[in-house]
């Protein structure tokens, strides 16, 4: 498995302004920030398979496996234990909203397997907190949890199935690796591994930029769409610490905000909206990902985080406006602005206003008029 970044859909690309780490934070050993953009050897793989769990807009994946196939798969199997040596090339490749989303669709309690990481690692460390975070998550509104190294006999039946399915399949391998076709794998993968450690640069060039405007949602919040529709909705609506959740947020915007539209311009799904005049901000809390552009970008600091988060939110969505503005047609040039009091004339017009009388003033002293 190979890793692989989609440009389009990375926060970094979106704004210069952003500050997401995330992936280098997780995956120090293989991931670099280059010219702004993380970067990594061409040979990476699964050993960075915690970025593409830990990433809010998914930009990244691996090759040969899809988060959103497994989660279905692993719902039609009989199986309830998630392990590398069974089903995932890492548990880290999956989300916290992943974890959430599979225990609430199924009826079983779900087993991670955590046996072959080392202890005290950076990356057992992060997959705890994933889990911890999923069951802190899920506690506060129904009674299923995740459950780790608790690994039932038929689980180990299954396990035992799989290692003799692989040893089977590697055997076959070796077989067609005799045939022309084989040699001709063997030939590419030589030369995959003489370029193995050469750094992959990107670059925003014309055919990211068009993708870097759209809207996306990842499949992982769809996902989590789809199985809080199943999930019982509780009596209370608890309220949780804003910092105790990753991947979602709810926000205010303070009196600072100048109605720039950047936010929900660069806004990567479209959580943060405005109307055809726009006259408002709307924020949308289940398309928020928290991948915190929208702070790192606004210049007058004026969007904040909400202290804590509302489990309502879950179950009963809502379109909130943030902000109104008076919007009026500036009397000079009759474009729209955000209109504070005063003469109805925009920013824009105002600053050249200001600029013609400093240079008629200037001219008359030149010309000792004055």
């Amino acid at each position: 498995m190979r890793l692989h970044f989609d440009v389009g859909l990375c926060v970094r690309a979106k704004s210069k302004f952003s500050e997401c780490t995330k992936c280098v934070d997780v995956c120090p050993s293989s991931i670099q920030m280059v010219d702004n953009l993380p970067s990594f050897p061409v040979s990476t793989g699964v050993e960075a398979a915690a970025c593409v769990g830990i990433c809010p807009t998914q930009a990244f994946k691996l090759s040969d496996f899809s988060t959103t196939e497994f989660f279905f798969r692993f719902l039609d199997s009989k199986v309830r234990l998630i392990s590398p040596k069974v089903n995932v090339p890492c548990v880290s490749v999956l989300s916290v909203e992943h974890l959430i989303s599979l225990a609430l669709a199924s009826d079983e309690t779900i087993s991670i397997d955590l046996r072959s990481y080392q202890e005290g690692s950076l990356l057992l460390g992060h997959i705890e907190a994933m889990i911890e975070e999923a069951n802190f998550v899920l506690s506060s509104f129904c009674d299923k949890q995740l459950q780790t190294n608790l690994v039932k006999h038929e689980e180990e039946k299954q396990l035992s199935l799989e290692d003799t399915f692989e040893q089977e399949t590697s055997r076959r391998d070796f077989f067609k690796n005799a045939s022309l076709k084989g040699a001709i794998k063997h030939k590419m993968a030589f030369e995959d591994a003489v370029n193995a450690d050469e750094m992959q640069h990107f670059e925003i060039d014309s055919s990211v930029i068009s993708k870097i405007k759209d809207k996306h949602l990842p499949d992982k919040r769809k996902i989590l769409f789809t199985t809080l529709k199943r999930a019982k909705v509780p009596e209370v609506f608890e309220v949780l610490p804003q910092e105790e959740v990753s991947f979602i947020s709810q926000k205010y915007v303070t009196e600072a905000c100048t109605n720039c539209q950047i936010c929900y311009r660069i806004c990567p799904t479209g959580a943060l909206s405005s109307d055809h005049k726009f006259s408002l901000i709307h924020f949308d809390t289940m398309l928020c990902v928290k991948c915190h552009l929208c702070h790192d970008a606004c210049e007058p600091d004026a969007i904040k985080l909400q202290n804590g988060f509302e489990i309502k939110e879950f179950f009963e969505p809502t379109q909130r406006t943030l902000a109104t503005f008076n919007v009026k047609r500036c009397i000079e040039c009759g474009n729209s602005f955000t209109y504070t009091g005063g003469e109805q004339i925009c920013p824009r017009c105002r600053v050249e206003e200001e600029e013609a009388v400093f240079l008629h003033a200037n001219a008359k002293r030149m010309r000792g008029e004055e």
